[in-house]
């Protein structure tokens, strides 16, 4: 599937299955709250943390509902995010063409 198929495939479901977009604050607390499950999980998995009693690891869920919520966000605020994603990796390449190759801290 592509971004742009996503954005649509969401947009369908929330206009049939959803009734409407929550509003854009509501979407970006949602999201939020999203985030720190997924930084529940990674905590748990690859940090420090051991899962609780009953905890799942559901990594690959977890990352879909930050997605879904960001395309929601993406698609009631009109971004186009294959459009979006282009320009910022033109960006970083530009920005970044020589800063991580001359980074002591991650060279082998």
């Amino acid at each position: 599937m592509t971004i742009e198929e996503a954005q649509n495939k969401v947009d369908q479901w929330i206009k049939t299955i959803g009734v409407r977009y929550f509003n854009e604050l509501t979407n970006m607390t949602i999201l939020t709250e999203e985030v720190g499950e997924l930084a529940r999980i990674m905590a748990r998995k690859y940090g420090e943390q051991s899962f609780k009693e009953g905890e799942k690891d559901n990594l690959a869920d977890e990352m879909a509902d930050v997605l879904w919520i960001l395309i929601c966000l993406a698609n009631q605020t009109g971004v186009n995010l294959t459009q979006a994603l282009e320009k910022n990796i033109e960006k970083k390449t530009l920005r970044d063409s020589q800063r991580h190759a001359n980074n002591k801290k991650i060279q082998s």
